[in-house]
């Protein structure tokens, strides 16, 4: 598979993975307007999902020059099925549009090859002019595009160490220490659990029995060195995962 970007006065082409149309549909609006009068819309969404089940699947065969993928969804986890797409092409160009901005986020996106990270509170100009940069390159070989929101959320040492101005590893985008021992999976449990669901509720949310929940649970307390579920939430909204 090659996803190859769009050849000069061809439209970037984007494959959208969001189970809210709403946004979508923003984008899509934005992009009427900027391509009013243009004998080629500046952007074109060839294809949209609502989950990243089959991101792979259809990236193969829409060939998108930017791949836009939300996080909080349900089916499989958006972060694996990046890194899968990435590692079958590593110039596939993959942008993660969140309405959840948080440290250990950013680096899974960052280390699964992403090119950038939006918030869902950005100001549509602000994306589109984003996933410009990411069409141009400015996205390829290390460079990572921040959005605004998420810009004013990181903090400055951190996001200098990171990403700063100039190209950097990938091995220095490190979450936090202790949320770093956690899957991905684990880490939506974990998020659930700190916003106070059951773990039944957890299990229907996430399309998993209520077995596997009490097994991700076991591990994190394990982990995370915790005793209780009690704990486990109050280090959920101690770490950001959820608001107090």
């Amino acid at each position: 598979m090659t996803l190859s970007p769009s050849s000069a006065g061809a439209s970037v082409r984007l494959l959208c993975v969001d189970d809210h149309a709403f946004l979508v549909e923003g984008l899509k609006a934005q992009f009427s307007v900027l391509g009013r009068g243009a004998a080629v819309p500046e952007f074109e969404v060839v294809g949209r999902l609502a989950t990243a089940q089959n991101l792979v699947k259809e990236a193969q065969r829409l060939r998108p020059d930017i791949v836009l993928l939300d996080i909080e969804m349900p089916g499989p986890d958006p972060f694996e099925m990046a890194d899968r797409l990435h590692r079958l092409d590593a110039r596939a160009r993959i942008v993660f549009l969140s309405a959840y901005v948080r440290d250990h986020y950013i680096a899974q996106a960052y280390r699964c090859g992403a090119c950038g990270y939006f918030s869902k509170a950005d100001e549509i100009e602000d994306i589109v002019e984003g996933l410009r940069q990411v069409a141009r390159g400015s996205g390829a070989e290390g460079d990572f595009i921040f959005g605004p929101k998420v810009k004013a959320r990181c903090r400055p040492p951190k996001q200098q160490r990171m990403f700063g101005g100039v190209r950097a590893g990938k091995r220095e985008a490190q979450p936090p220490p202790r949320l770093d021992t956690l899957s991905a999976r684990e880490l939506e449990v974990l998020r659930l659990i700190g916003k106070g669901l059951s773990r039944n509720g957890i299990a229907e949310a996430l399309s998993r029995s209520a077995k596997t929940i009490d097994r991700h649970q076991e591990r994190m307390l394990k982990k995370l060195g915790l005793e209780t579920r009690a704990e486990l939430m109050r280090f959920a909204i101690r770490e950001g995962l959820v608001e107090a």
